[in-house]
C-alpha cells in the first residue's frame, strides 16, 4: 500500500467515484454455458496473455462507475484477438448507453454487471468499434450503429463461481476472463500481491484476469486488469491474491465471450 491518486480522497468519496453497488442478483442472467475443465489436464505455471499480443493497453473509465463495460469490453477484445488474429478497440459508451432498461437493467454510470453487457452484444448482434462511438463518461442516448460493428459474440460462458481452479484452467486455455470484485481496500494499492483476509466476498467493482502466477514474497496472485489508468497500481494492473479461499470474491463471477 502507498499513495497514489486516491489518497487524498475519503472512503466515502473513493466509493462514489469509481466503485458501484452490484447486486448479486443480476449476476447469473443469460449464462449460455458453464465452463467445466477437464480434471487431468495440466496447467502452466504462469501465464500472462499480454505477452502473446491479446491484451489491449489499459484504459480508464474517469468518473463514472462502468467498471462492469470496461471488464466486458477486455476480455471480449482479447478473446476477439486470440480467436480471429484481429486486434480490435471496442466502444465501453455503447455499453453504458445501450444496456439500461429493459432487457438488461444496467444503470450506466451508476452501475452495471459485465454478463448483461455481454448479453446486449450477442442479442444485438456486435458492439461499436471504440473509433465509431468514443467514450464519453457519462450516460447517453443509445447510438449503436450496425455499420460500424467491431465484434460479435454467440454466447456467454460462465466459470463455476467460486472455483478458483476453474478460473485458472479457463484464464490459461480460453483468454483474459471478466471478474467482479470487492475492491473497497483498492484505494491505497500501489504494489504487490494484494493479500487482504477481510476483503468481503460483497462486490463493487470489476476488472478482467489477464494472467496468473507466483511471487517470491507474495505468493500466488490474479494478474488483474483495472480500468483507473496506468497511472494506478502496477501501470494500470494489480496482483491479488490467489488460492486463499476466493479472497475479495475473485471468482464468484467470472465470465467470458464466446466468438
Amino acid at each position: 500500500m502507498g499513495v497514489n491518486k486516491f489518497s487524498d480522497m475519503t472512503p466515502e468519496e473513493f466509493k462514489t467515484l469509481v466503485l458501484t453497488n452490484l447486486n448479486p442478483a443480476d449476476a447469473q442472467e443469460g449464462i449460455d454455458y458453464i465452463y467445466n475443465p477437464s480434471a487431468k489436464a495440466s496447467l502452466p505455471s504462469s501465464v500472462d496473455w499480454r505477452l502473446s499480443g491479446a491484451v489491449n493497453p489499459v484504459k480508464n473509465q474517469g468518473s463514472c462507475g462502468s467498471c462492469w463495460a470496461f471488464s466486458a469490453v477486455g476480455s471480449l477484445e482479447s478473446h476477439h484477438f486470440i480467436n480471429l488474429n484481429q486486434r480490435v478497440s471496442l466502444s465501453e459508451q455503447n455499453l453504458v448507453d445501450c444496456t439500461r432498461g429493459y432487457p438488461y437493467y444496467n444503470q450506466g454510470c451508476g452501475g452495471g454487471w459485465p454478463i448483461e453487457a455481454l448479453n446486449y452484444v450477442r442479442d444485438n448482434g456486435g458492439i461499436n468499434t471504440e473509433s465509431s462511438y468514443p467514450y464519453e463518461g457519462e450516460d447517453k442516448s443509445c447510438r449503436y450503429n450496425k455499420n460500424n460493428i467491431g465484434s460479435k459474440i454467440s454466447a456467454v460462458i460462465q466459470i463455476a463461481s467460486g472455483d478458483e481452479a476453474a478460473l485458472a484452467s479457463a484464464v490459461a486455455k480460453k483468454g483474459p476472463i471478466s471478474v467482479c470484485v470487492d475492491a473497497s481496500l483498492f484505494q491505497y494499492y500501489q504494489s504487490g500481491v494484494f493479500n487482504e483476509p477481510s476483503c468481503s466476498q460483497s462486490t463493487n467493482h470489476c476488472i478482467v484476469v489477464d494472467g496468473y502466477g507466483t511471487d517470491s514474497v507474495g505468493g500466488d496472485y490474479w494478474l488483474a486488469r483495472n480500468s483507473w489508468g496506468e497511472n494506478w497500481g502496477e501501470i494500470g494492473y494489480i496482483r491479488m491474491a490467489r488460492n486463499r479461499s476466493n479472497q475479495c470474491a475473485i471468482a464468484s463471477y467470472a465470465i467470458y465471450p464466446l466468438i
